[in-house]
């Protein structure tokens, strides 16, 4: 055996050893960025630096553990958020759509499961649905993801003490009535509350959820600045404080940022770094909660998959980014089509100058965003249209939102000029980050594959 042979040799026992030696964690931290690729960290790095003179770098590129996973499903080499949740919480992959089973429609156990029938205490987190794909993988069951009637009752059966997020998509029906979802969870001792007010509520099982009037079925942008919005970090102080209290010896918490997603899918570039920015926010009181447990917690960061192909940098920026014109940007692109289609509709007949004036004001368009008058012309052109007509039909469709040919447009060039590139409004198949920090930590290094990242923590605290 030559000495290089014998030295990887000596590394991998000695990697070995240190896993058998070091305690099981006693609290387990899950953050999912949903969407959320490497260019979308980066950017956001880049942004926090440059614009909003931070010293610090974002919370989990601090991590001694950064590296990556494969993503694709059992049906697919891009997968949807169902099937990627699903290897994220179970370590099975199956069939896009599909959710808590295996390709066979064989239900499969989540770690949160199996930690919760050991005893633990169990949180989950999203700035998105309760019943979406991601928080809906680590308790239910279900051969299509949009069963939603059957994923709310699992998770009154769940038993879990603690989760929050925008909505139950089937807590009212179609027309808006109330179905007998709400009093299924209060039959299985479930405390259901509404917006704010949560936050600092005490109960044994407890539901944060937005305004039941939400459409979207998300909380809404860090961007938009919603008065009285729940926000992520928000939500994991309450998750932490609540577990704390009902289950202080161990507990495991999944906070997955959702919005990430729901921008990306829009190929919002502004908005996606704010979403990332607060994703690391509510990283950070997990670490906060590390550094006072240091030998007893494991924090794991990564994504369920990238979407919009996300770049650093496009033809227009040449050898750069511009994260200064991503800082002009004060809406979403959701809220931003919105406004557009409100003036669509007004019984005002508005004209170039007065988008002209919003688009100064909201988007940087004239200081940040430089047009050139070809482009300037094209935007005009396409507003006096669209007013003459009053037609703002969608001209855009991605998976959680439409958008008029006007609105779609301002920003792609918005886009471009900050040097955010998007081949797609949809998922891709890149690899995703990983990051860990805590014990056993370094079993994540290397290349990971989806399925490999919750074995990986129950081998660490069963050993």
């Amino acid at each position: 055996m030559n000495n290089i042979k014998k030295f990887s040799l000596f590394l991998s026992l000695m990697t070995a050893i240190s896993v058998v030696m070091s305690a099981a964690p006693r609290y387990v931290f899950y953050f999912i960025g949903d969407g959320m690729g490497f260019n979308h960290v980066l950017n956001a790095q880049i942004y926090s630096a440059e614009v909003l003179g931070n010293d610090s770098t974002l919370t989990m590129l601090t991590f001694p553990v950064a590296s990556l996973a494969r993503t694709h499903s059992a049906s697919s080499d891009v997968t949807d958020s169902a099937a990627a949740g699903t290897a994220l919480a179970t370590g099975s992959k199956t069939l896009n759509n599909m959710l808590g089973m295996s390709a066979d429609t064989v239900a499969v156990t989540s770690i949160a499961k199996t930690l919760f029938d050991k005893g633990w205490g169990v949180g989950l987190v999203t700035s998105v649905a309760i019943d979406d794909a991601t928080p809906g993988a680590f308790y239910a069951h279900a051969a299509s993801r949009s069963e939603y009637m059957t994923i709310g009752r699992q998770l009154a059966e769940s038993g879990y003490q603690f989760a929050a997020g925008a909505g139950l998509r089937a807590a009212r029906d179609n027309s808006g009535k109330l179905t007998p979802l709400l009093d299924y969870l209060a039959e299985n001792k479930v405390t259901v509350t509404q917006g704010r007010a949560g936050l600092d509520m005490m109960a044994d099982r407890l539901l944060i959820l937005s305004d039941d009037t939400v459409k979207t079925w998300n909380i809404g942008y860090t961007i938009d600045s919603i008065p009285g919005a729940l926000t992520l970090p928000e939500m994991t102080a309450a998750g932490i404080r609540q577990l704390e209290r009902v289950s202080p010896d161990r507990f495991f918490m999944m906070v997955e940022g959702g919005n990430i997603d729901h921008a990306g899918h829009a190929n919002d570039g502004g908005t996606i770094l704010r979403e990332v920015i607060n994703f690391d926010q509510s990283l950070a009181l997990a670490y906060k909660f590390y550094l006072a447990h240091p030998d007893e917690t494991l924090i794991v960061v990564t994504a369920d998959h990238e979407t919009g192909g996300m770049s650093i940098g496009t033809t227009t920026t040449e050898y750069s980014v511009r994260p200064q014109v991503a800082a002009a940007q004060k809406i979403s692109k959701e809220e931003f089509s919105s406004y557009v289609k409100s003036l669509a509709h007004d019984r005002r007949i508005y004209h170039w100058p007065d988008m002209e004036e919003y688009l100064a004001e909201n988007l940087g368009f004239g200081s940040a965003v430089k047009l050139t008058e070809e482009e300037t012309a094209e935007l005009s052109k396409m507003f006096e249209e669209m007013m003459a007509g009053r037609n703002s039909a969608p001209d855009q469709e991605t998976l959680y939102a439409t958008f008029d040919g006007f609105s779609a447009r301002v920003f792609e060039l918005l886009n471009d000029k900050a040097g955010f590139g998007f081949p797609t409004i949809k998922h891709t198949g890149a690899a995703v980050p990983v990051f860990a920090i805590g014990e056993g930590a370094s079993i994540f290094s290397g290349v990971n594959d989806n399925t490999d990242i919750p074995r990986k923590i129950l081998s660490l605290i069963e050993k």
